[in-house]
Order: C-alpha cells, then structure tokens, then sequence
C-alpha cells in the first residue's frame, strides 16, 4: 500500500467568472489499480467559496473524472462536481445540467495569455511589440518571447502524461497569446478536460512567476481578442446530416443568438466586434470556412452531404465549458429529426 494524493478539484460560486479550486486527500492504495470508483465523496468549506453560508457551510464534492498527476509521487487529479448537503446539484454546478449523450462529440480550443509584471510575456517594457502577422505558429525568440515555449511545452507533456486528449497547441495571432485544443467523445469528457488543463496550467506557472490572463480581451487595440471555439457534433450530424436539417438547426441557434451569448463567456461585447475573425456580438450569422461568422461551416461537411462537425466560434476563453456545451445540446435538442 503507498500513500496516494489525491487533488480533489472544482469550481467554485464566483461569478461571472467561477475559479478553480482543489485539496488534497491522503488515501492508502495502490496506485497501479486505483480508479475513479475508489475516490470517496469528501466535504468542503462553501463559505469560503461563495458556495454556502457560514451557518450551514458544508459542501460536498463528488468525483466525475480522475487522472495521473506526474508532478506528485502517487499522486492523481480528481475533476469534481459539488453537491448540496441533500445530494442535489449545487447551483454552481452547471456540468449537471449537461445530457450524458456519448454520441455528442466535443473539440473545444482554449486561447490565453501569459502575464507577467503586468503584460504579456515577450511584450516590451514599454509601449506594443511589433503589429500582428508573424506571431500565428511563429517559432524564434522574436515571435514567442523567452519563457513562454517552456511553459507550453512542459504544460503539454503534463497534459499528455494524466491522459488529457489534446490533439495540438500552438501559438497565436497575438504576440504572447497561446492555443491549446483538446477532443473528447462524450458530452462532458472535453468539459472535464478543458479545466483539468486549465489547473495544470495555473499550477505550473506558479513556479515561474506567471499567471494565466483568460479574458477575452486583456487589452485594447489591433490585437486579436481569446477566444475557446467549440466544435460540436452528434450521432445524427456525423451519420446523416443533410441540408435541410442543417438549415433548421441554424434558425435554431439564431433564435437562441442571446440565451448562448449569455453563457459564453464575460465581456464577450470587447471581443465579438465583427473585427479579428469575429461575428458582431448582436448579430448571427454562418459561412463556409468563415472565421468572421458565428459559425463555422468546414468545406468537408459540406463536400460530405452537410455531415460532420461544425464550429461555434463565439465562446471566448474565460467561458465555463459545461455552460457552453449545456446550451449547445439544449439548441440542438430543440430540432427535431426526421
């Protein structure tokens, strides 16, 4: 038997942007066979995190995912979601509102910055690097910056090592601006992965003195805003698609332009201005290949009888992934199928 560490981690009531939180428990077991089903429920303090009041403070977290934590000796990750006293959904736990449909498939691609002393890193000490244009996939000191490569690449290999489903990263159209995308088969598997990902980041750029800036739009200017695209599709999309199916569930996400809006993310109005590969915020709209549209059409699902995945390019990168994806499956669920 060892002693295994167990980073119990969720999200806690701050609004409009919720943070991330995590303990630690101390179980003995064998790390080779440990499961998810092994992880007990366990309580927190909720007053201390905007999730309960201090007269009746208990709040109760109950594992959804687990994975390896290489940074630790025995150590593993628990992604939770919290639970009222009575065993209810919190009303912070938006994951619960999510369908378990594993014919969703999700692909979501997180946007960021690194901060340091107040910029990003790269930036000058004073006043703007050089215009947009060289930075996208940009490799050289001069695109990327000095420790901003380390930390992608150590976050990457951490990502991989507790078996995150990253299928790429590279660097942004915004000088010290970085991307990661990360797939998952299932309506909540890429959610839990998402802010997995989003605490090995944090957690690591503690020891370089950095902090990672998810606003959508941390400063004014030529300068593309962040953004955390989301593409979507389900078992009727990928197998049987057609245009007139597809026509019906774009009216549906038009009607429903400000009820998603409302869940992608704060300060979305600074980013979606119809300029920087973006729809304006009031507007809805559709192209093939469009980053200036709300959504965007692949060549590929129209060349394939309008089958295949499409990409909703409004959720910026401060956006909470299960609110984003709750609304996605809800809008879909209101088109009938043939």
């Amino acid at each position: 038997m060892a002693k295994l560490k167990l980073e119990y981690i969720w999200l806690d009531g701050y609004e409009p942007v919720a943070n991330l939180r995590g303990k630690t428990l101390v179980k003995d077991g064998d790390p080779s066979t440990w499961s998810l089903e092994d992880c007990p429920q366990w309580g927190f303090d909720g007053s201390s995190t905007r999730q309960a009041e201090g007269g009746s403070s208990d709040c109760f977290l109950k594992p959804v995912a687990l994975y390896p934590d290489t940074t630790r000796r025995n150590g593993f990750l628990v992604m939770c979601e919290v639970l009222n006293p009575d065993g209810s959904p919190h009303p912070s736990n938006a994951r619960a509102t999510i369908p378990d449909d594993p014919g969703l498939w999700v692909g979501l691609e997180q946007e960021y910055f690194l901060f340091q002393d107040g910029k990003p890193l790269g930036w000058p000490s004073d006043g703007y690097p050089d215009p947009q244009g060289e930075y996208y996939c940009g490799a050289g000191f001069k695109a990327v910056g000095d420790i901003a490569r380390t930390i992608v690449e150590e976050h990457l290999d951490l990502c991989l090592d507790a078996g995150i489903n990253h299928e790429g990263i590279n660097a942004e159209v915004a000088k010290g601006q970085w991307e990661y995308q990360i797939f998952g088969k299932g309506s909540h598997k890429a959610c839990d992965q998402v802010h997995v990902a989003r605490y090995i980041m944090q957690r690591l750029c503690e020891k370089y003195g950095v902090d990672v800036e998810y606003h959508c739009k941390p400063f004014t200017g030529d300068w593309n805003g962040s953004g955390m695209h989301a593409n979507f599709s389900t078992d009727y999309m990928r197998e049987t698609g057609g245009k007139e199916y597809f026509e019906a569930l774009m009216e549906a996400f038009s009607k429903n332009r400000e009820e998603h809006i409302a869940v992608y993310g704060p300060d979305n109005h600074m980013r979606l201005t119809g300029q920087h590969e973006t729809q304006s915020i009031d507007q809805f709209s559709y192209g093939v290949a469009d980053r200036g549209a709300s959504i965007r059409v692949p060549h590929a699902f129209v060349n394939n009888g309008y089958k295949g995945y499409l990409e909703d390019r409004r959720p910026n990168s401060q956006g909470d992934p299960y609110k984003i994806i709750s609304r996605i499956a809800q809008t879909i669920a209101e088109v009938p199928t043939p």
